[in-house]
């Protein structure tokens, strides 16, 4: 059936209507209309939309109810990348930023930056063509995200359309988050049926976008504030980034009301202590500012270095702290029979997160801290993530504070707990006999970088120790599809996804194999220059201490642990049940150590995100240049590799007096040799 012309122009007139009243609404938080006027607009469009369903858009206000359930999240690769932001926790921090912005630009004169808050959400990327949504999809790792559309186009300050004008294509970039008042009423819906809550509005955020169900989604109080854009195409940009994001509320995006221009460091520190001063009020979450040079022309000039602009800086607010009681002190027992003790906690909400638990790390730390039961600790989420106990209050212990002593023996298997003179780690002696050691083993012989059996996660490892299906690796490649099945939240086709990563995996490397079965102090690095030296597995098993010592950077500390490790009849009972069972690789004659250059035997921190290559290829770039990769720094660390968000250990490297390069540095050391 034709639909009449009249009431063609109708629905549009409506769709244009609501659009408008929905932009004064959520956008510019200045409705016109009372709700039952909008009530009505909507009903009257619904009900032409359905009795004329060919008028129905994808533009359409209608359309924000979500459709129907998708099976996964698709891939989408951003046209331009999802960069990160350096962090600045000091006034100091900011002013060497600043100095480094106006040296680069060989400017005496102050800088002008565009502040606002730094929302503490998930970061989006929104495609519009010729004006109309398109796509939507997650930051992800910078590069490629998961397609959220159906989720997004549920979120009123969204518009599915934008206004007049926009160009003919543009990446908007911003963040989803859940104000504080939505997310308390959320909660307390969740608690009055006795549903599961969530710890804080970030979560909250990110858990409501990655619905497979965009029913629930429209259900969540969700918001956005956009602060950027990626790819444009028709729009030649103003010289500003304030004017972009002038233009971009002007076409119908929502931007945060507490963002301004200002000049110099001293009002970048204004503007941070009068937000900071605010923080408490505001009716969203927020951890610091951001400052981003304003002058477009500037940000050209100025560019990028790794995954962050050289022209933006996060100013981070303090970690939040609060004091709460140690109730308890645990072990956990890790993939080396390595004991941690963890803090077991009064629950206290930190920064909107509940802490119940505190690593201690070792038993060094734990003294060195004095860490007792019945103690009133200070806590940290480090970096507003990881909790980590500050201090004791010493002056408030109880009378019945207990300390804490190391175990003699293991909390899981009972097996001998052994701590070797001078070393900070005591270890469970029980092997494989350990249920918490299997578990662990098998995870990371699991992983991407040994094995790399996909879908092999810690849920289904729990479950395949814990029922005793599996006693040892080689275990793994024996179970049938139907013992699979059987496990908590599988099913025949899952089973059989399973299976054929394990039948995938069996094509390996030696060293990634050597990697895999999970020898003390041997990580990728140490495996492959043993694969690499002896060339066969075979005869890395019969070596003796000092011929694996000849192998490049190998002690006598690492060679007696892979000697003795192939010298127990269990490792070997084990290694041969997996070849056994089909896992191969070629094997070759000893190769010749790499030419001496300027990579070849010196040791290499990786620290941050590299832009150029994953930090798993920049290993292997050095390992096939004779040089070695370390997860820490220590005086014999040759260079140290920053990238994006590189933490302490670049902090170390300065205090050690160890060479940092940046990630472009690097690439001129590897191109020479």
């Amino acid at each position: 059936m034709r639909v009449p012309v009249e009431i063609e122009a109708r629905a549009k007139a409506l769709r244009a209507e609501i659009g408008h009243h929905n932009y004064r609404y959520y956008v510019l938080d200045d409705p016109e209309v009372a709700d039952s006027d909008y009530d009505r607009l909507l009903k009257e469009l619904q009900g032409l939309e359905q009795q004329y369903p060919e008028l129905i858009t994808a533009d359409s206000p209608t359309q924000r109810v979500g459709g129907a359930p998708v099976a996964e999240f698709g891939e989408v690769r951003h046209a331009v990348p999802m960069l990160s932001l350096e962090n600045a926790f000091t006034a100091e921090d900011l002013t060497a930023f600043d100095s480094r912005v106006r040296d680069r630009l060989e400017s005496a004169a102050a800088i002008e930056y565009y502040a606002e808050p730094k929302l503490d959400g998930l970061a989006i990327n929104l495609r519009y063509v010729d004006g109309l949504l398109v796509q939507a999809a997650t930051r992800g790792d910078g590069t490629t995200g998961e397609d959220v559309t159906h989720n997004v186009r549920t979120l009123h300050s969204i518009p599915l359309q934008l206004a007049a004008g926009a160009p003919r294509i543009l990446d908007v970039r911003g963040e989803v988050f859940m104000p504080l008042k939505g997310f308390k009423a959320m909660n307390a819906r969740a608690l009055d049926r006795g549903e599961k809550i969530f710890a804080n509005p970030r979560n909250a955020a990110a858990g409501s976008l990655r619905q497979l169900d965009p029913r629930i989604t429209a259900s969540r109080p969700l918001d956005m504030f956009c602060y950027g854009w990626g790819a444009v195409e028709g729009w030649t940009l103003p010289e500003r980034h304030s004017d972009v994001i002038a233009q971009l509320l002007e076409w119908g995006l929502k931007v945060s009301p507490e963002a301004r221009a200002v000049s110099g460091v001293e009002e970048c520190l204004q503007y941070y202590a009068a937000v900071g001063a605010r923080r408490a009020s505001l009716p969203y979450e927020i951890d610091g500012v951001v400052y981003k040079v304003n002058r477009l022309g500037y940000q050209r000039e100025l560019g990028f270095v790794s995954r962050a602009p050289r022209w933006a800086i996060a100013h981070k607010f303090p970690a939040h702290e609060e004091t709460t009681i140690v109730r308890d002190v645990e072990f956990q027992v890790g993939r080396t029979g390595a004991l941690t003790p963890v803090a077991r906690l009064e629950p206290v909400t930190v920064g909107g997160v509940t802490v119940s638990n505190a690593t201690l790390h070792n038993m060094d730390e734990l003294e060195r801290k004095d860490v007792r039961i019945g103690d009133r600790v200070i806590v940290r989420r480090a970096g507003d993530v990881i909790p980590e106990i500050v201090k004791v209050i010493v002056e408030r212990r109880p009378g019945d504070a207990r300390a804490v002593r190391l175990p003699n023996h293991c909390p899981v298997c009972g097996s001998v707990v052994e701590r070797v003179e001078g070393e900070a780690v005591a270890r469970c002696t029980g092997g494989l006999v350990c249920a918490a050691q299997r578990k662990e083993s098998l995870l990371h012989f699991a992983s991407r970088r040994a094995m790399d059996i996909e879908g092999l996660g810690s849920k289904l490892v729990d479950q395949l120790v814990d029922l005793d299906l599996v006693k040892s690796l080689a275990d793994l490649y024996g179970l049938e599809v139907s013992q699979w099945a059987k496990l908590e939240r599988m099913a025949d086709k899952s089973a059989r996804n399973v299976i054929q990563a394990l039948e995938r995996s069996k094509a390996t490397t030696l060293a990634r194999f050597l990697f895999a079965l999970g020898i003390r102090d041997v990580g990728e690095a140490t495996a492959g220059s043993l694969a690499q030296y002896f060339g066969q597995l075979d005869r890395i098993m019969a070596a003796s201490p000092l011929e694996i010592q000849q192998v490049p950077d190998v002690g006598p500390v690492v060679a007696a642990h892979v000697h003795s490790f192939f010298a127990d009849s269990r490792n070997r009972d084990v290694v041969a049940a997996l070849r056994a069972r089909g896992i191969h690789w070629a094997e070759q004659e000893p190769k010749a150590a790499p030419a001496a250059g300027l990579v070849t035997g010196k040791t290499f921190v990786i620290t941050g995100t590299l832009v150029a290559m994953s930090r798993d290829e920049a290993r292997d770039l050095i390992v096939a240049l004779g040089g070695k990769v370390s997860g820490s720094v220590s005086k014999k660390t040759s260079f140290v590799v920053v990238g994006v968000d590189p933490g302490s250990k670049a902090q170390k490297a300065a205090e050690l007096g160890v060479a940092v390069l940046d990630e472009a540095a690097f690439l001129d050391l590897l191109k020479q040799r």
